[in-house]
């Protein structure tokens, strides 16, 4: 069972913009069957990954490492199986909404091979921008 409580603290260790969610933010998310949560091999308190399947789209909603143990493959081996379990779901493609400041995170998803496909100007807050990416879910 994940644990929103769990999910909203570690959220709050890793953002302030956007604004980290709630637990009944993350309970809310869950209670729907296109949502699904995937858990670091320690447990959502030190990591998880939550997305969406829509039709032939999926969205990676947020995804999140506690600070202490980033760098060590946690996020990329997390948005792989954020991947595979869209393909299952039907997904063709996967989109995710990133903070243009966010460089560590920008930089991860370009090497899983998203490609910026939109920018939202002032998104987060003036001359805070989100960068929209797009990756195809090809068999791959």
């Amino acid at each position: 069972m994940t644990a929103p409580n769990d999910m909203a603290q570690l959220h709050a260790l890793c953002f302030d913009a956007p604004p980290p969610w709630r637990a009944e933010d993350f309970a809310s998310c869950l209670s729907s069957p296109l949502v699904f949560v995937l858990a670091d091999a320690q447990g959502v308190a030190c990591g998880f990954a939550l997305g969406r399947v829509v039709a032939d789209e999926a969205e990676l909603l947020t995804l999140a490492i506690l600070p202490t143990l980033r760098r060590q493959g946690r996020g990329r081996a997390l948005l792989a199986q954020f991947h595979s379990q869209a393909r299952q779901r039907g997904a063709q493609s996967a989109f995710l909404e990133v903070s243009a400041r966010n460089t560590a995170a920008c930089a991860l998803y370009v090497a899983a091979g998203y490609q910026p496909v939109g920018r939202r100007a002032g998104y987060y807050g003036p001359g805070h921008d989100g960068v929209v990416m797009r990756l195809g879910l090809d068999a791959g």
